[in-house]
């Protein structure tokens, strides 16, 4: 084996150790820190409602409605 292959491989083990480690060691960091969480949970909201809108009409008011208009119709 020549010395260029085995230090490419190590390197390759040296670049593998950092992409797996990093992202767990940040989250990691970021998740036992109370104050981080809090920063990022009112940064950004997880749900946002629209603003309530008129309630429909409740069933009586719609048979009523609808009794209404079959008024209408026979009166004419």
């Amino acid at each position: 084996m020549s010395s260029i292959g085995t230090s490419k491989g190590i390197l390759e083990v040296g670049k593998f150790a950092l992409y797996v480690s990093l992202p767990i060691l940040l989250m990691y960091n970021l998740a036992n820190n109370s104050e981080n969480m809090k920063k990022l949970i009112q940064k950004r909201p997880y749900i946002v409602h629209p603003p309530e809108g008129p309630r429909p009409p409740s069933p009586e008011e719609l048979r009523e409605m609808a009794r209404e208009l079959a008024r209408k119709k026979n009166i004419r």
